[in-house]
């Protein structure tokens, strides 16, 4: 079985590497020049662990190919996957131009039957308007050739992309047929071998159900964040409260720890898309406008106790970062809570020292050298007056206090994601913020 997958970006790539990890054919295509020549040497676009080694290991092997020749692959394989961007317009609805422009492509250049999948994350409906944009380009050929599209919504944790795809809790299928059904069958064999579950629908069930996961999950983080600020007037401990709800089975401890706000590539942008379609359709998705208030709201209030700390006098202190990315293990800065809080800060007169371990050159895109990045995290607090921890690196959760008050002017911590101890901090001295607790201060001890 050989396959193409049009598009090397996050989904694209993973898909594809994974897909010949297990022995398949797989082409996988992008316009871009520069990004097919940088794969075929090695150079990934993306951070993601793991990732690298799997995709060096399967071209060595041949089964893994880079390529800006649609036509051509198309014209050999089986399945092809669209994986192209679907950028959120001003309104919050997808942008379906990019899938659009690759079903026509596909149309131009396909010359026996295939298997048509958006792996996108598309709006319901996509599949049938990709089908369309094949049938007219068929029709300007005037070429008789059976084809059946299919959705099969991406489910990957940034961070943990390699896993969920090789070791999915369950793989989603929509078709229209039973030679597609049975096409798609074969493809996911391999992993099916272990007992993970493949769930075949009617294609808009399929496209509803990547939106409803992602939303889902983003209304839990910003349920307990709402939940977390109200701990935090009351005196209640979120902490505790969440360890209380966690045990409950029908919650469970997933997606229910308090902090500054979701991010990244999915949860904001399908949150949006999901209002804007519900809109397009008449009807008013209360409770996700309400998740996606809460969200942007929760992206200030880190600055906002900074600012409450120094009393509202911020012009010409020193904040040092740690973090950048909107969650570890990637370089993923798109909706970065980290890109609210800096320009808060900037706007107030502060200098920014800030360090990530992998995210400073995508960082560098979006910030430019409106801040210093600092090589290593204790370089960051020299002379800083405030360490805001902004994403939970494995590296900050443990770091030497005594050389972190050292290097500072003001001991004082403001934890957007509470993985410190509020006791420890308060017994050598630092003043402590977090999300949800009462601020830890205690009268400077010896370090």
């Amino acid at each position: 079985m050989k396959i193409a997958v049009v598009g090397t970006g996050y989904v694209g790539l993973v898909t594809g590497t994974c897909f010949a990890e297990v022995g398949i054919d797989v082409t996988c295509i992008d316009i871009d020049q520069k990004k097919i020549d940088n794969l075929k040497q090695g150079i990934l676009p993306i951070y993601e662990p793991g990732l690298e080694e799997i995709v060096s290991r399967n071209v060595d092997a041949g089964r893994l190919h880079f390529s800006t020749n649609l036509g051509e692959a198309i014209q050999e394989c089986d399945v092809a996957f669209i994986a192209v961007g679907t950028p959120p317009g001003e309104d919050g609805s997808a942008d379906l131009k990019y899938v659009l422009a690759v079903a026509r492509s596909i149309g131009e250049n396909m010359t026996d039957y295939c298997v048509v999948v958006t792996k996108s994350t598309v709006p319901v409906g996509t599949a049938a308007k990709v089908r369309r944009e094949i049938e007219a380009a068929l029709e300007r050929r005037d070429a008789d050739i059976e084809f059946d599209v299919a959705s099969n919504p991406e489910f990957l944790k940034e961070g943990a992309a390699i896993d969920d795809f090789l070791k999915p809790d369950r793989i989603v299928v929509g078709v229209s047929s039973e030679r597609a059904e049975d096409v798609m069958s074969k493809l996911y064999k391999p992993f099916l071998l272990n007992g993970h579950p493949i769930i075949f629908m009617d294609i808009p069930s399929a496209e509803m159900t990547k939106y409803a996961a992602n939303s889902m999950l983003a209304t839990k983080i910003s349920f307990m964040n709402d939940i977390a600020n109200l701990c935090e007037i009351m005196g209640a401990d979120v902490n505790m409260v969440r360890r209380g709800i966690g045990s409950d089975a029908r919650i469970g401890h997933r997606f229910i720890y308090p902090g500054i706000g979701y991010g990244g590539s999915c949860f904001p942008k399908d949150v949006k898309a999901l209002i804007r379609t519900a809109s397009e359709n008449g009807y008013d998705m209360q409770v996700l406008k309400a998740v996606e208030s809460v969200n942007e709201a929760q992206k200030s209030v880190l600055f906002d106790k900074v600012s409450k700390h120094f009393g509202g006098e911020l012009k010409g202190k020193k904040m040092a970062i740690w973090g950048l990315s909107f969650k570890p293990k990637t370089d993923d800065m798109r909706e970065a809570p980290s890109l609210v809080i800096i320009e808060k800060l900037l706007n107030a007169g502060c200098s920014v020292s800030a360090y990530d371990p992998v995210a400073i050159q995508e960082a560098k895109h979006s910030l430019g050298d409106t801040i210093t990045y600092a090589k290593d995290p204790f370089e960051a607090l020299i002379d800083a007056d405030a360490l805001l921890v902004v994403t939970e690196w494995p590296e900050f959760r443990a770091p030497n206090f005594g050389v972190v008050g050292k290097l500072m002017k003001e001991k004082a911590i403001f934890d957007g994601r509470n993985i410190y101890d509020a006791k420890e901090l308060a017994e050598l001295g630092y003043t402590y913020h977090c999300i949800g607790i009462k601020t830890a201060h205690k009268e400077p001890a010896s370090v």
